[in-house]
């Protein structure tokens, strides 16, 4: 029997539910309308209400600091994928590609993922993605550049954008300096 449990964390975007099925992400949730209403919507998808705490939860919460802190560019965390179908899958699994500071158009993670003619698809895989952040989603954006919706809050894609293009640049000055 798998041991699902959630953890809140308080990020400069909102509180958070992470919640995992034994140490393995499987949500990571942004929860702009209130955590209750994110704990009741994953324990509907998954059949049970998580548990309280974890240790995969506090790990995942002091990588968070050190990503907002502009410390971290890559998560060291297991993902369960159970939440995911099909092509969204590879789109996901095609963003994690994406550097760290840089973007990528729907139609470029299109082409990563193996099909090339399914642009729209991803914006709708990025728009459902379980792994916000963690997956970073947030670096895929339009072929004009636009940013997009990024779940009906694109306020919270372009901090995650600033905040990685600041760390990058900072890190530059530091080279040269």
């Amino acid at each position: 029997m798998n041991t699902v449990t959630s953890t809140e964390y308080d990020s400069p975007i909102g509180p958070i539910l992470l919640t995992f099925v034994d140490d393995a992400l499987v949500r990571l949730h942004v929860a702009h309308d209130g955590i209750d209403p994110a704990r009741a919507e994953i324990a509907q998808r998954l059949g049970v209400v998580p548990e309280p705490a974890s240790s995969a939860g506090a790990a995942l919460a002091r990588q968070l600091d050190e990503y907002f802190d502009g410390k971290r560019r890559a998560f060291d965390i297991a993902l369960d994928w159970r939440l995911v179908r099909g092509f969204t899958r590879a789109a996901l699994e095609a963003s994690l590609e994406i550097p760290y500071g840089e973007v990528a158009s729907y139609g470029e993670v299109a082409v990563m993922a193996g099909a090339p003619r399914a642009a729209r698809a991803v914006g709708t895989a990025c728009a459902s993605s379980p792994f916000s952040i963690v997956v970073p989603v947030h670096r895929v954006v339009r072929a004009d550049g636009a940013l997009g919706e990024y779940g009906g809050h694109p306020e919270v894609k372009e901090f995650l954008l600033s905040l990685e293009n600041e760390t990058v640049l900072a890190e530059g000055l530091r080279v040269g300096a």
